[in-house]
């Protein structure tokens, strides 16, 4: 089969570059896919404004980062000729919860989206956009070359527990700034079970920003500790995936609210799933016995099969897989 020509037009952008505090999203798309046999790339770096019909009979597919730029510029505000271009134009799902559903339907039109892709899950996806519109819901984030060398898990710390990336402030002028100006995104909201695990005497958090562990670095954080919480509330995030990758015993936050248990983890088999109901009695039970040989084989099996099924090499495959769907349509 001839490989599928695919134009990636991106704007220069932090979230693009390698220095960026996380690389999860640079690394699927600078790295991983233009390793992926089945598809040609061609990276067109654009300013403001881009006339697609230069890429006319050159592509089959026009590939940008997001549907808005709703954290970065590294889409085009201005796109021209996409409909004389007529080829399916796929995009990766911002934030969710950042557009207004008039502004994702008048983005939806701008661009000409044949169909979008994201980390979260379909139900999150469709409680804020069209159920018409075509979408996948794809796990990248994991490099594994950053995965391959990082220290043992019996020559790691055992007697704490990481916990890191944001939490809410209890502060009680806090909780009035994120009910008047956060709402539904509140972190209380978002990172609640996140933020309770901390008032406990054997969590160690690192918050997101202040430590040197940013970017590829963040592996060389996780390979400190035994144990580490994946712990979003609302919906899964890549720390999901990075944790476990990096041979953590993952104590992972799994309801019927954030879908976690979608990504194919197995409770006391490749992670141990945790809610608000019950995380500090399974926290004490690894912590009353950290040496017992079955949290290893857990860390193991989770570090496995995370390394074996949610890869970027394998994310980006699954997109390739949706390239041909819509090209098909």
């Amino acid at each position: 089969m001839e490989k599928i020509r695919v134009a990636f037009v991106y704007t220069p952008c932090s979230v693009l570059s390698q220095n960026h505090f996380f690389t999860v999203t640079y690394n699927f798309f600078m790295k991983a896919l233009p390793r992926n046999p089945r598809i040609n790339v061609t990276y067109i770096n654009t300013g403001k404004s881009f006339d697609a019909t230069k890429l006319k009979n050159k592509f089959d597919i026009l590939l940008f980062f997001e549907n808005g730029n709703t954290g970065d510029y590294c889409v085009p505000e201005r796109v021209e000729g996409l409909e004389e271009l007529g080829i399916p134009v796929i995009v990766k799902v911002g934030d969710i919860h950042a557009l207004e559903k008039e502004k994702i339907q008048k983005i939806h039109e701008q661009y000409k989206i044949s169909a979008y892709f994201g980390y979260q899950h379909e139900k999150s996806f469709y409680q804020q956009y069209p159920k018409n519109y075509k979408y996948k819901t794809i796990l990248f984030g994991v490099e594994s070359s950053l995965y391959e060398s990082l220290t043992p898990y019996d020559n790691r710390i055992k007697n704490r527990i990481l916990n890191s990336g944001a939490i809410g402030s209890t502060k009680l002028s806090s909780r009035i700034i994120y009910r008047l100006t956060k709402g539904s995104a509140s972190p209380l909201l978002h990172y609640k079970l996140r933020t309770k695990c901390n008032k406990l005497p054997y969590i160690e958090h690192t918050p997101t920003l202040q430590h040197g562990f940013v970017g590829d670095k963040y592996p060389l954080l996780l390979q400190k500790y035994a144990a580490a919480i994946a712990a979003t509330t609302t919906t899964y995030t890549t720390k999901y995936w990075e944790i476990p990758a990096a041979g953590c015993l993952t104590f992972m936050e799994v309801t019927e609210q954030n879908n976690g248990d979608s990504l194919g983890f197995i409770d006391n088999k490749t992670a141990i799933f945790i809610d608000e109901k019950n995380y500090v009695k399974k926290f004490e039970e690894y912590m009353s016995d950290i040496d017992n040989p079955k949290w290893k084989s857990i860390a193991n099996a989770g570090k496995e099969y995370t390394l074996t099924h949610l890869n970027n090499d394998v994310a980006v495959n699954t997109l390739v897989d949706l390239m041909e769907e819509t090209l098909k349509i």
